[in-house]
């Protein structure tokens, strides 16, 4: 893996490590400490993940104008400004307004980073992309474990410590990134209209996929909003429910050699890893269905961990690769305001749904959508294909 992958790796790390001494939290601050209700938590959230899309978007377009490092500094300075504010105003409504901002400046953040990965190791294919997804979760299972220590204590501490990880990104963002050279990608001014053709089909192909996308993120947001609410009331301390968190970080480390081994043998494609990890997750949300005890979310917890390391590092991938040259932030964008897109649905539906009918009812209809995504993936580069066969004539008679 080249050095310069292993700076973003590191980066990676620090930035989620930050950002996860808060928010697998913010649900249980915002109806225990603030006193809201499971819907308005949900709103909050919304709002948050709805500043993420839009800095998402944002982000993929600055990769392609400005460049990496600028993008990276612009998104880091947005979001240290809310965060350090987080530290000094954290009651209702500060805390909504500021999170907002940390949410549209770490929005613009990731595709960046993604994109700048697959630029900087482009023969990696979608071990470039896995590196970041295993960063980001050595980031989580750290962040999560020490923030929910630290949570026990004061939440005042959560912010303070997320406010010095977010000073540690910044200065290795100045100093690491820098030097990073993206290889300049543009575009010949000259397209053919089948160029044209070919690469509108290879947007509606990524859209497809993510809309599957969009629906397992949804599902997945449910465990750091209203299960994560669900456990406090079974009498699950916050240490435990936090303790989940670390276990998936640490499986997503340690359980690399044994699914990379099983994806080598059993998903020879990208399609094919991600409708079995769709799988996995349904089989995961089954088990949390019928259980109340601690072991059984453990049980759950690494089901979903699991699946999702078949399905995470792999969307980014199909991005990277169906990206025509010069757009490759664009399309990191669209995936991660996807995924961003997501964890904003999953708070205010789950605790919509909640809410009304109770959480037998949520597991259900996530395991409903879930089976739905198998579907978009089955089917997203179906026109693409046939584009593609068309044109190999067209190829051979000119050659």
């Amino acid at each position: 893996m080249p050095r310069t992958l292993w700076v973003l790796v590191i980066g990676m790390v620090i930035n989620v490590t930050g950002a996860s001494f808060l928010w697998p939290l913010n649900t249980i601050y915002i109806h225990d400490q603030l006193g809201k209700s499971l819907t308005v938590a949900g709103i909050v959230l919304m709002l948050n993940s709805g500043a993420s899309v839009i800095g998402n978007l944002i982000g993929g377009y600055l990769f392609d104008k400005v460049g990496g490092y600028r993008s990276i500094l612009i998104g880091i300075f947005i979001s240290m400004f809310a965060i350090v504010g987080l530290v000094f105003f954290n009651e209702w409504p500060y805390y909504v307004g500021l999170l907002i901002i940390v949410g549209f400046g770490s929005g613009i953040v990731f595709p960046a980073m993604y994109a700048m990965a697959g630029s900087v190791w482009p023969d990696g294919g979608r071990r470039a992309f896995n590196a970041m997804y295993v960063g980001s979760n050595v980031g989580v299972a750290v962040g999560a474990a020490l923030g929910g220590l630290v949570a026990s204590y004061s939440f005042q501490y959560v912010f303070t410590a997320n406010a010095i990880m977010y000073m540690i990104f910044l200065l290795l963002a100045v100093f690491g990134y820098r030097s990073i050279k993206v290889e300049n990608n543009k575009q010949q001014n000259v397209v053919s209209q089948a160029k044209v053709v070919k690469n509108y089909t290879k947007l509606t192909a990524l859209l497809i996929v993510s809309i599957g996308y969009i629906l397992c993120w949804l599902a997945y947001s449910q465990w750091a909003s209203t299960i994560a609410s669900y456990t406090q009331g079974l009498d699950i301390s916050m240490k435990q429910y936090s303790m989940l968190w670390t276990i998936n970080g640490a499986l997503i480390v340690l359980g690399q050699p044994f699914v990379s081994t099983i994806i080598r043998f059993f998903a020879k494609t990208l399609k094919a890893q991600i409708v079995i990890g769709i799988i996995i997750f349904i089989a995961s949300f089954v088990v949390v269905l019928n259980t109340t005890q601690f072991t059984g979310f453990i049980v759950a917890m690494v089901i979903l961990t699991v699946g999702e390391m078949f399905v995470w590092p792999a969307v980014p991938t199909i991005a990277n690769e169906l990206a025509p040259k010069g757009r490759e932030g664009f399309y990191q964008g669209i995936v991660n305001s996807m995924a961003t897109g997501g964890r904003m649905l999953g708070p205010v539906v789950g605790g919509l749904l909640v809410d009304i009918y109770g959480m037998n009812m949520l597991f259900i209809v996530l395991i409903g959508l879930l089976v739905i995504s198998v579907f978009t993936t089955l089917i997203y580069d179906r026109k693409l294909k046939h584009v593609e066969n068309k044109s190999v004539p067209a190829i051979s008679a000119g050659s």
